[in-house]
This record gives structure tokens, sequence and C-alpha cells, in this order.
């Protein structure tokens, strides 16, 4: 019976990814979805930032709502990130 014991047990490193993934489901999906809107908001802001040099009329709402979310969402990648404990 000790040899079934011991070949149902699970591989250490497996049990560690596992358990961190009960206590943080979804997070690379998360990550992802984070990182890609983090990207669309600073795209739009270096865009608006070369329609204000270029002498373009840019609406302040329009670049307030680019900077909000680029800071937000950079904040969300930041507190999502790995901490060793």
């Amino acid at each position: 019976m000790s040899d079934r014991d011991s070949q149902r047990q699970l591989d250490p490193e497996l049990k560690a990814r596992l358990l961190q993934e009960a206590r943080t489901p979804w997070r690379s999906l998360r990550r992802l979805l984070w990182l890609a809107l983090f990207a669309s908001g600073g795209l739009g802001l270096f865009v608006m930032t070369f329609r204000v040099t270029a002498g373009n009329d840019v609406v302040l709402s329009d670049l307030v709502i680019q900077i909000s979310a680029v800071a937000l969402f950079g904040s969300l990648l930041w507190f999502d990130r790995t901490r060793e404990t």
C-alpha cells in the first residue's frame, strides 16, 4: 500500500502551482486583459500627443480619459503582480 500512496502523491512543484492557481484564479487571463487595455490607452495617449504637437485640437476630456486609462490599467498590472511571501 505504501507504493500506491507514494505514486498517488503529487509532484511538489505541481502541487505548489495548483495551490497558487486556487488562490488567484484566472490570473494569467486577467493580466493579459490588463496589459491589452494598458497598451490601448498608451497608444491612444501616444496618438493624441502627436496630434497636439502637430497643432491639431484635442478634446480635453478625451485626453483625460486616455491618461486615466493608462494610470488605472498600469496600477492594476502593478497590484496584480506576483508577490513572494
